[in-house]
């Protein structure tokens, strides 16, 4: 509260807060200062969760715990946010039910906590007409399960560990991907499943899905893994591509929501074959572009706070 050097004029200085403590995913303990007061969503409805109030040198501060529920979504942010578009689009800014109504409605759309931050202060922005009269920052944070994802790229080095592979990858909980044109024959063999594969491509740039029955997406390889290894590290920095890969349904856009938007666990099955066909002078693609892919787009799922484990065959 006394972060800030007092203004002669004002003869004032504070500095608002709000402090969210996480503890044993049970239980989040609360503290605010002078900022708009914390939005509550569960089961996506406002939720009005109880206020203690503590006076600190003749200042209030507002105290809660609350014990955590599976979809509780809690929305921080600057009176800045509030305020958006005041004298502008708006004649007394954007009100705290607005902002509840919009988070609601992004919300229920499924999108991560950083994308629903970004849409947040999008808004704000656009309500400023791109030019902002005060700070806005926010946090959202979200309360879900663990959820699973397993990834097999690749046939193995020695095609006598095939077996082994599958049948490790297949036991594993969780939602299942094939990646590659070999690859996938080889599962639709051992599944013994018929592979059928799609001529329809819905993004030129990225080769078609095909299907096999207990797998839940199989694409191609390398150029796909490619393109969402892009959209990882840009969702690390502006995550201005979230409007491509969020509600396209090519196989990339596919992966993509799969491994940032769903995902907190993803175990990846690597086989370390060398493709013959990707031997070809002509062609772009070798057998260490396609592990530095793998090992590039575990990173950025990492940073992301994925746990991510890494098998090699």
């Amino acid at each position: 509260m006394k972060t800030l050097p007092i203004c002669k004029e004002r003869e004032i200085a504070y500095s608002t807060f709000s402090l969210l403590k996480f503890s044993n995913n049970s239980e989040v303990e609360i503290v605010q200062y002078d900022n708009p007061s914390l939005i509550l969503l569960r089961d996506n409805e406002y939720y009005d969760y109880y206020k203690t109030e503590i006076f600190f040198d003749n200042k209030k501060i507002f105290h809660s715990r609350i014990k955590l529920r599976v979809g509780d979504c809690f929305t921080v942010f600057s009176d800045g946010c509030l305020y958006a578009g005041v004298g502008k689009e708006l004649n007394f800014g954007w009100q705290r039910e607005n902002i509840i109504g919009f988070v609601k409605n992004v919300n229920e759309k499924g999108y991560n906590s950083k994308t629903l931050a970004k849409l947040l202060i999008d808004k704000c922005d656009e309500l400023y007409e791109y030019s902002p009269g005060d700070d806005c920052s926010c946090l959202i944070v979200r309360v879900r399960e663990r959820e699973s994802v397993n990834l097999l790229i690749g046939p193995p080095k020695n095609k006598f560990d095939n077996e082994r592979m599958f049948s490790l990858f297949f036991a594993k909980m969780g939602k299942k991907v094939v990646c590659g044109g070999t690859t996938s024959q080889l599962v639709a063999n051992y599944l013994n499943k018929d592979l059928e594969v799609s001529l329809d491509y819905l993004n030129p740039s990225i080769p078609p899905m095909a299907k096999i029955e207990g797998v839940d997406l199989v694409t191609e390889g390398v150029i796909t893994i490619n393109q969402v290894l892009s959209y990882a590290k840009d969702f690390l920095e502006d995550n201005k591509f979230y409007v491509v890969w969020s509600k396209k349904n090519d196989a990339a856009s596919k992966l993509t929501r799969l491994l940032i938007q769903d995902a907190t666990d993803i175990n990846f099955y690597v086989g370390t074959a060398i493709n013959p066909a990707h031997q070809n002078s002509d062609l772009p693609i070798s057998f260490s572009i396609k592990m530095q892919l793998v090992e590039e787009l575990k990173n950025s799922l990492e940073k992301m706070g994925k746990v991510i484990k890494v098998s090699y065959f």
